[in-house]
């Protein structure tokens, strides 16, 4: 149902078959949706859009609204679908569960939890310890529960994240995040420092310093001397922002950092809910970019491929402060969530995700440079794997964002049946980490949007 041309422009770019036929849809019309919402939801929640879309089916990288029509899913539920919206195998796991047993929680055994722990430890470095979880609901959640597993395990009370950082929206995880557009106008984040992220693109050492990561750990070195009492509990980080813009830590920085924030009695906590499961293509956990490894590890979205399942992990001897009281969580590793959990990894496993996530955002990292060596709006391309960035600004002498454009390219890129994510602290980070079943033609598709779309802006002066 997608247009293939446009007038005074020219052909559309072509969108690749696709062999799932939706089912029609017979609900409640769009409008009476939004009108429901606007009465009976919280006004709270973000919509996307000038003219909201309603998605009611998916498969496997596409969506489809009610009327039918198909877009090119690139941001996939903001990462949370890792293997293809409604992935048979992962469908079948949920469904037989379901029918079986819905819920029981920890207090009774199950094969599901006990058997996803362990297939989960498995992906973890060899000798690493890693391999302890505590299952919960959300990324949130899992982020709340490794600051407190810092501070019970170390006995210090201050943790150690970075600007514009996203770790989840309950209150203590929005203090560490230290991102204005996502935080509530009140006090949180009590017991929390925040370091300026080393940003190679605007910041003083570009990607051009090799020595560009051991430079900006300085900042945290002076952070833990004189913004602390000299101890620390964590230090937290995503090994490349999510919603801050897409932005990789510049090689050199975590091994410093950890270095140091260990000499003040701290421990590392790397927040892989964007870039774990393969996502990065050259490691399956984030953090393996980096030659380091964290003494905890959260976890979430991609890991149930859309199920409410979170997990944060670490080492037996960290988990040992968490005896010393009661912790229990009712939904937390339920039968459903883990089956689908298992799943998940099985086919990540299976089908060679990671593999995958390399060869496609190869493809696909290509198709963006050749874009920014044409596209002078298109002031940095960035990232790993199926999780890259676009950073549009002005022009490339004052690199000043254009927020305004990226809002033009975000909504064309939706005409054209193209759904991809906006971020950054500007909101001029358009974000492309779609389903990685992604493919060379889906690949193709989006490049010849994003230039369609970038063409267009510029020529109405951005």
């Amino acid at each position: 149902m997608t247009n293939t041309t446009d007038a005074g422009n020219g052909a559309l770019p072509v969108m690749p078959p696709c062999d799932h036929q939706p089912r029609p849809y017979d609900g409640p019309s769009r409008e009476e949706v939004l009108e429901m919402r606007r009465e009976f939801l919280t006004p709270a929640l973000l919509t996307y859009y000038r003219e909201p879309i309603m998605i009611v089916e998916g498969h496997m990288q596409w969506l489809f609204d009610h009327t039918g029509r198909r877009y090119l899913d690139g941001l996939a539920g903001i990462v949370t679908v890792s293997v293809g919206h409604c992935h048979p195998k992962v469908v079948a796991a949920i469904n037989e569960q379901n029918e079986r047993l819905q819920h029981a929680t920890t207090i009774y055994l199950h094969p599901n939890i006990a058997e996803f722990g362990k297939k989960l430890a498995s992906t973890f470095p060899k000798d690493s310890g890693l391999g302890v979880h505590y299952f919960t609901n959300s990324g949130s959640e899992a982020n709340e529960l490794a600051m407190l597993m810092s501070r019970m395990h170390t006995g210090n009370h201050d943790i150690i994240a970075l600007r514009n950082a996203y770790h989840g929206m309950t209150n203590e995880a929005m203090g560490l995040c230290g991102l204005h557009t996502w935080k509530q106008n009140y006090a949180s984040g009590f017991g929390i420092k925040h370091a300026k992220f080393p940003d190679c693109f605007r910041g003083p050492h570009g990607y051009d310093d090799p020595d560009a990561g051991e430079k900006y750990a300085e900042e945290i070195h002076d952070l833990i001397r004189y913004g602390t009492s000299g101890s620390v509990a964590a230090f937290i980080a995503e090994p490349i922002q999510g919603v801050g813009g897409t932005r990789d830590l510049p090689a050199g920085f975590l091994p410093k950092v950890y270095e140091m924030v260990r000499a003040a009695g701290g421990l590392c906590i790397s927040d892989e809910v964007q870039t774990g499961f393969g996502r990065t293509g050259t490691a399956f956990w984030g953090f393996e970019n980096h030659g380091v490894t964290p003494d905890i590890v959260t976890m979430a979205k991609g890991i149930g491929n859309g199920a409410p399942l979170a997990c944060c992990t670490t080492r037996s001897e960290i988990t040992d402060a968490m005896t010393a009281s009661i912790h229990f969580n009712t939904y937390g590793g339920n039968a459903v969530s883990m089956a689908a959990g298992l799943a998940t990894l099985d086919v990540i496993l299976e089908e060679k995700i990671q593999q995958r996530a390399l060869e496609i955002g190869n493809h696909l990292r290509e198709g963006l440079d050749e874009l920014h060596g044409r596209h002078p709006m298109l002031g940095d391309v960035r990232g790993r794997g199926l999780m890259l960035g676009l950073e549009i600004v002005t022009d490339r002498t004052s690199n000043a964002p254009a927020t305004e454009a990226t809002g033009a390219i975000f909504e064309r890129c939706r005409e054209l049946g193209l759904l991809v994510g906006k971020g950054g602290l500007e909101g001029n980070v358009i974000r492309l980490k779609p389903p990685m079943c992604w493919t060379r033609k889906d690949v193709e598709f989006a490049c010849e949007i994003f230039d369609r779309a970038l063409s267009e802006v510029e020529a109405d002066g951005g």
